[in-house]
């Protein structure tokens, strides 16, 4: 009986432990996505995707889209931040998050904050030119070997 209660207890404190980690990592990881300005992008995408389904559903009133957009906006970050902490938590640990922050919370980090959307933005559209450039010497090649047909 003594070493069922001491296994129990046992299990309760690596469990509670645990708990306590997850939390401060949590913590961690939320301020990391705070102050990278990824909640910022992430509350952009909800209202991008909010802007979409009231222009595919256009008869439903606009009250119904302001109502759904504040319900959203009350935890759709913190719903999110529980489903990629064990993402994070499989490629860094705790220690990393805070030194991504200590770099976020420098002026060099926070300029490189502000201006990802940008820089993000104009590396697709230069990756997108790739893409074609790519693809127009694909079907040239194809062409030039007898492959494609005009």
């Amino acid at each position: 009986m003594k070493i069922s209660i001491l296994t129990i207890l046992l299990v309760l404190v690596a469990t509670f432990s645990f708990s306590q980690e997850n939390s401060t990592y949590k913590s961690s990881l939320k301020k990391l996505i705070q102050i990278s300005g990824s909640e910022a992008a992430y509350k952009g995408a909800l209202d991008q995707m909010i802007s979409m389904f009231k222009q595919q559903q256009s008869n439903v009133p606009k009250e119904f889209w302001d109502e759904f957009a504040v319900e959203l906006n009350k935890d759709a970050i913190g719903q999110l931040i529980n489903m990629i902490l064990p993402v994070y938590q499989k490629h860094l640990t705790e220690a990393d998050l805070k030194g991504v922050i200590a770099f976020y919370e420098t002026p060099v980090g926070k300029k490189y904050a502000e201006k990802t959307p940008l820089i993000t933005q104009e590396s697709m559209l230069a990756g997108q030119e790739w893409g074609k450039q790519i693809g127009e010497k694909v079907v040239g090649k194809l062409r030039d070997k007898g492959y494609l047909k005009e």
